[in-house]
């Protein structure tokens, strides 16, 4: 089989490798789509542990859709031909592996499959493509999720708005994810006129907030609510996507008093935080790292819906052998939004 494999800064390269051999209980598939992961643009761009550990040498890659194409003997569960989302994180069955499960290699053996845990069926409404899709909108899902209302609050869902700082594919699945949990409004923010583009297709009210004021904006369109220090834009979660350090001080800063805050993007700087401001404000700070079986589940269901055209994001596609040239295109925010790579033909 091909396989993409991780040189280290700048370098991949596609290599013949022998075919996994196929145990009593493992499962064979084949991957159709697989999509590039912000993670992949970083360890391509500035080199090992700047995104998910990726080894150097290694196969690398973990959104992607894929058919049964093999079992083992012991199998029961699933079916040559099936389609199935392999879940990064136990498709391994190493935690460890998340982000290096081989979705650039045109073969995946899962080991010791187990439905609904290592591989999810995908619905038939949901093209091969957008399937792809999958990984990373659990993630937004996820962090959406972490800032709704918790359940024993749910009488003030009402009215509810949102803001999102990021129009990657996390950004936008998150954004999509509040919705369709009951936001009433979502606002998305980027630096990327070309990004804002596709999530104003969406029908999504966006901000270029490194050419406009946000402040004003979000005002004009979420209205007016309290803060401690004033008036401020009625925005009841800020969703950081982004991982820019201004976020989070202008959320302790200008948030209206109840709101939250959740982080999804990917940011190791340290943080001052003036707590006592926060505990007056009664501001809360929410991490949302990875995704549950729900979040397959509730994707699943955006995604089939028909609501929003969400294969709109991707913006190019490329075959395997033109893995670092597409790596190269998802690393410019400015002219591209998801990037895929088609994988087989079906």
């Amino acid at each position: 089989m091909k396989a993409g494999i991780y040189l280290g800064k700048e370098a991949v390269e596609i290599r013949k490798l022998e075919l996994p051999e196929v145990g009593d209980d493992d499962v064979l598939v084949q991957n159709l789509y697989s999509s590039i992961c912000g993670t992949d643009v970083a360890v391509f761009t500035h080199g090992p542990n700047t995104g998910h550990k990726i080894d150097v040498g290694g196969e690398f890659g973990h959104e992607t859709v894929s058919r049964v194409v093999k079992t083992g003997r012991n199998v029961t569960e699933f079916l040559p031909g099936e389609r199935v989302y392999p879940y990064p994180r136990y498709a391994k069955n190493d935690t460890r592996r998340a982000g290096t499960i081989g979705r650039f290699s045109e073969y995946i053996l899962i080991p010791q499959a187990k439905r609904d845990h290592s591989l999810y069926a995908v619905d038939d409404a949901i093209s091969d493509r957008l399937a792809s899709l999958i990984e990373p909108f659990t993630v937004g899902c996820r962090a959406a999720r972490r800032g709704m209302i918790p359940a024993g609050e749910r009488r003030y869902v009402s009215g509810q708005n949102a803001v999102v700082f990021g129009c990657g594919t996390i950004g936008i699945a998150a954004a999509v994810a509040f919705k369709h949990f009951g936001m009433e409004k979502v606002m998305v923010c980027d630096h990327s006129d070309f990004r804002l583009k596709l999530a104003q297709g969406l029908g999504f009210e966006t901000c270029n907030s490194a050419k406009e004021d946000f402040s004003s904006h979000a005002a004009a369109y979420f209205g007016n609510a309290h803060s401690i220090t004033g008036n401020t834009a009625n925005i009841d979660c800020w969703l950081d996507a982004a991982g820019a350090e201004t976020i989070l001080a202008d959320f302790l800063r200008f948030g209206k008093i109840e709101s939250r805050f959740v982080s999804v993007a990917v940011n190791n700087a340290p943080r001052t935080i003036d707590m006592l401001h926060m505990t007056y404000a009664q501001q809360s700070i929410i991490g949302s790292g990875g995704y549950l079986p729900e979040d397959v589940r509730d994707v699943q269901e955006i995604m089939r819906c028909g609501r929003w055209d969400l294969e709109s994001i991707i913006t190019h596609e490329f075959s395997l052998c033109d893995l670092e040239k597409a790596i190269r295109t998802a690393a410019d925010v400015d002219h591209a939004g998801n990037v895929v790579i088609k994988m087989a033909e079906k």
